[in-house]
């Protein structure tokens, strides 16, 4: 019995560790500094960087009971969401990256923590790549499906991918918020991080 009560403390504190690490190793707890210039594409950067960070917020701290919370009139629940949130992650990124976004492979299947991760991955690499970038009109939105290729200027990138997610991140926070687990109240969009 003392060896079970052992090991089961053991588990817990590897679990709690586990969780820690993990939280100090993703993206956007704080919004990155500012850039010193203001180019087309570091303000891309930021745009991206702000929806990472309220990513972040909206996402911290939820529960299976949160995840499995739909508003009870047909909406998608917060795991749908957020696996919606992804989606919109990846064509971001592919768009930073100069490649197209593939509709022919389906997406493999993550748990909450694994699609919340690469979400902020997705993100941080997207924001480090557009503030990089001399010419957006170089980053298409490109998918690729069974019967061809669709190509649009970076302009719909901004109306769609990018504030399609800031939406849906608001929309997780007002879902939470129902579900009974709203959001840290120290978060500060305006300045980045946490108030003190």
């Amino acid at each position: 019995m003392k060896l079970f009560i052992a090991t089961l403390i053991m588990l817990i504190s590897l679990s709690v560790q586990a969780q820690n690490i993990m939280k100090e190793t993703l993206p956007y707890a704080t919004i990155p500094e500012t850039p010193e210039n203001y180019t087309p594409g570091t303000v891309v950067a930021r745009m991206v960087d702000g929806l990472g960070f309220r990513y972040y917020w909206a996402t911290e701290g939820l529960t299976d009971n949160e995840l499995d919370y739909a508003p009870g009139n047909d909406g998608r629940t917060i795991r749908q969401t957020l696996n919606h949130i992804h989606g919109l992650s990846e064509v971001i990124v592919n768009s930073a990256k100069k490649q197209p976004t593939d509709r022919t492979v389906e997406s493999p299947k993550m748990t909450y923590e694994e699609t919340r991760k690469a979400t902020l991955e997705n993100l941080k690499t997207a924001s480090t790549l557009f503030a990089s970038t001399e010419n957006l009109s170089e980053h298409s939105v490109i998918f690729k499906r069974a019967n061809g290729e669709s190509e649009f200027p970076f302009w719909n990138n901004i109306n769609g991918p990018i504030e399609d997610a800031v939406w849906h991140a608001g929309q997780v926070v007002v879902l939470r918020r129902s579900a009974g687990n709203p959001i840290n109240p120290k978060v500060n969009v305006f300045l980045g991080k946490l108030n003190e």
